[in-house]
């Protein structure tokens, strides 16, 4: 029985998808629920399964192609991948290589690698690899069916440093990609931008160039809740399963109810009104290997620490897992941002869209302060509040930030809301 293999439904907020990785190839044997293909957008990458025991008998969509919502994008075979699949994939191979006949030179000259005869046969995928690597497909040892070269023969190859180009056939093998390149060889990389981050770039170009962004800055004495974690960290863990108490869980309560206190800096613009939320969603900003991504915290103001921090882990988790759904990183009305993990000192973070304010954490540095006539020795935090001007006025913005670190330095406060 052939099923057809379709794109998930993406969300409205996602227009379209590409091609990330195919895991099988097709008459390979695949379980039921095993990772047929990665599938990514501008949010996350989306990983399609398969809807039984079979194989892939055709793929229609390679890598780096572009798909829309539930369009198809493979036919499988339900039941063993057995001389039936391969038979397919005979007939799938031939009909490919007539179609990269036409690639072959037109004076019908001799290009081939030791023991063949004629251009060697390339997935699109490998060919697209190796034409943006400028490399001779010829140069490649090929590992899949009847010696075709696949994406990953090219991807090997670039790995060992081999650059050898259609123009230089007669050239000699690189050296390792580990060998050093000579004093004053400057060496470039052109890798194509990813979804995320392309997506990533727009909406922050798209902040900068359509609010009147302003920052105001504030310090915090975190003394008091470092004090509070070290004496009641380990009840706190054993108390809630193994969550760990760390400093984030009181920002997003403070951020809550500040928020609180000041609806408009929970607001947007939508064209000419101002829509106020009755509810707070704060988006917790986590960096991934792909870019960064903000999932959101639900309802925060009726979460507890507890919550906030373990809810958090598992964000964490799952998006360098890549694991986020969609639904996880849209809407939010407000976010905080973390950058004091990396060692950041001072930053100014970008809006959001559409929120209207972000906090920026920082590196918690002691530093001298005065207290009291006196100097003393604190464990001091930067925050910064980047505000649309358009909504908020710097009254507005300079009392949130003050009303957060005053919660933060009196932590009590928080649970007393006053």
């Amino acid at each position: 029985m052939t099923i057809e293999i379709k794109a998930p439904t993406f969300p409205e907020s996602v227009q379209d998808g590409s091609i990330a990785t195919w895991h099988k190839k097709p008459g390979e044997a695949v379980s039921r629920d095993e990772l047929i293909v990665d599938i990514e957008t501008d949010k996350v990458v989306l990983e399609v399964v398969a809807p039984a025991d079979g194989s892939l008998s055709e793929i229609l969509k390679e890598e780096g192609d572009t798909v829309l919502s539930n369009e198809v994008i493979a036919k499988f075979e339900e039941g063993e991948a057995g001389a039936k699949s391969e038979a397919k994939d005979e007939a799938a191979e031939e009909k490919k290589s007539d179609e990269k006949s036409e690639s072959k030179p037109a004076d019908g000259g001799d290009q081939a690698t030791s023991g063949d005869e004629g251009e060697k046969l390339l997935s699109p995928a490998a060919r697209k690899m190796a034409d943006e690597n400028d490399i001779d497909p010829n140069s490649v040892p090929g590992t899949g069916k009847d010696g075709r070269v696949t994406k990953e023969d090219v991807a090997n190859f670039l790995k060992s440093g081999g650059s050898k180009t259609a123009s230089e056939p007669g050239s000699a093998p690189a050296k390792a990609a580990e060998v050093e390149a000579p004093a004053g060889d400057r060496a470039e990389k052109r890798v194509p931008m990813t979804r995320l981050r392309k997506r990533i770039a727009e909406r922050l170009l798209e902040a900068s160039n359509t609010t009147a962004m302003l920052t105001t800055f504030n310090e915090v004495n975190m003394g008091p809740i470092m004090e509070l974690r070290a004496k009641y960290k380990d009840q706190f863990e054993k108390s809630h399963d193994g969550t760990r108490l760390g400093f984030m869980g009181f920002f997003v309560k403070a951020a809550a109810e500040a928020l609180r206190r000041f609806p408009a800096v929970n607001a947007s613009i939508d064209n000419n009104d101002i829509v106020y939320h009755g509810y707070q969603d704060i988006g917790v900003a986590v960096s991934t290997d792909k870019g960064l991504v903000v999932p959101v915290l639900r309802n925060a103001e009726n979460m507890g620490l507890a919550d906030i921090e373990s809810t958090i882990r598992d964000y964490g988790l799952r998006a360098r897992d890549g694991k986020l759904g969609i639904e996880e990183m849209t809407g939010g009305t407000f976010t905080i941002t973390n950058g004091g993990v990396f060692g950041s000192l001072l930053s100014t973070p970008i809006l959001n869209l559409p929120q209207s304010a972000i906090l920026g954490m920082h590196k918690i540095q002691e530093r001298p302060m005065a207290v009291n006539g006196e100097v003393k020795i604190l464990p001091m935090m930067y925050l910064a509040l980047s505000y649309d001007h358009r909504l908020l006025d710097g009254k507005e913005a300079v009392q949130f930030l003050v009303t957060i670190k005053d919660l933060l330095e009196d932590p009590a406060r928080i649970l007393l809301e006053i």
